[in-house]
C-alpha cells in the first residue's frame, strides 16, 4: 500500500500503517515524526526524510528509508530492524533493548546512548560511516560496530566515547590511536574470534548496501568493553 505523507501529520500516517496490509511504501515523507512507532508485524519502506524517533518502541517491524533520518532513530526499539540508507541524527537507539539498526552514512552525537540488553535480547547498531561525540554512553548491552567508511578527516568517533559505558561491547573499524577512553573500559585490537564476529556484522552491512566485506574487513579493529570492576554496575539493575 503506497502512503503519500504529502501534508499529513504522523498521526494519520499511522493510522494508515495500520490498516492490515503487511508491506506500505510512504512517499514524500518530510520530517514528520513517530512513523511505525511500537509497530510490529509490518515492512514499511520511506522514501523521503522522517523526523524524531522513527521506529520508537519498534516492536518487530522492519522499517527501511532511502535517505536521511533525524534524531532518536529507535528510540527505545524492542525488536525488529530500521535500515538508513543515508546518515542519521543525535541520539540513534536511544535505549535500544533489541532489534537491528543499520545506518549506510554517519551518525551524530550520542549513538547507542543507554543501550541494554536482557537475556536473549542483545541489540545491534551498525554505523557505516562516522560518529559524533559521546558514543555509546552509559551502555549496558548490545553491540555497537562504527566502520568509519565516509569520506572525511574526522577520526571514526568524536571526544568522549565509552562515557559511563558499563556493559555491552563496541567495535571500531580504527587502531583508536589518538582517541581517549574513559578508564572505566578496556580497548585493545581485535582477537581472531572477535573479528569473526565481526565479519557477521560487516556481512550483514554489505547486504543490505552493496558495499565489499574483504575491503572493509581489510584494516585494524579495535573492541571496547567495560572493566570488570567499573564503579557504574552499583547504580543499575543487572541486565
Amino acid at each position: 500500500m503506497r502512503i503519500d505523507a504529502d501534508n499529513m501529520n504522523y498521526r494519520e500516517i499511522n493510522e494508515k500503517l495500520r490498516g492490515g496490509e503487511s508491506e506500505y511504501e510512504i512517499i514524500n515523507c518530510l520530517g514528520q515524526r513517530f512513523i511505525a512507532a511500537g509497530m510490529a508485524g509490518i515492512t514499511v519502506r520511506i522514501s523521503g526524510t522522517p523526523g524524531n524517533a522513527l521506529g520508537a518502541y519498534l516492536n518487530g517491524a522492519t522499517v527501511i528509508t532511502d535517505g536521511n533520518a533525524q534524531d532518536a532513530v529507535g528510540d527505545t526499539m524492542n525488536e525488529g530492524s530500521i535500515a538508513i540508507y543515508g546518515n542519521v541524527g543525535d541520539a540513534a537507539g536511544y535505549a535500544m533493548r533489541g532489534g537491528r539498526i543499520i545506518v549506510k552514512g554517519d551518525a551524530g552525537y550520542r549513538a547507542g546512548i543507554h543501550m541494554k540488553a536482557y537475556r536473549e535480547k542483545i541489540p545491534l547498531m551498525i554505523i557505516g560511516g562516522k560518529t559524533g561525540s559521546f558514543l555509546g554512553e552509559y551502555q549496558a548491552g548490545g553491540v555497537i560496530v562504527v566502520l568509519g567508511l565516509t569520506e572525511s578527516e574526522r577520526r571514526i568517533v568524536g571526544n568522549f566515547p565509552c562515557t559511563g559505558m558499563h556493559g555491552g561491547k563496541m567495535i571500531l573499524r580504527s587502531d583508536c590511536k589518538g582517541i581517549n577512553f574513559p578508564d572505566q573500559v578496556t580497548a585493545r585490537p581485535a582477537s581472531a574470534e572477535d573479528l569473526r564476529e565481526t565479519r557477521d556484522y560487516v556481512e550483514e552491512y554489505c547486504r543490505l548496501f552493496g558495499d565489499d566485506a574483504e575491503t572493509i574487513m581489510d584494516c585494524a579493529f579495535t573492541v571496547v568493553t567495560p572493566d570488570s570492576g567499573n564503579p557504574y554496575k552499583r547504580l543499575y539493575v543487572p541486565n
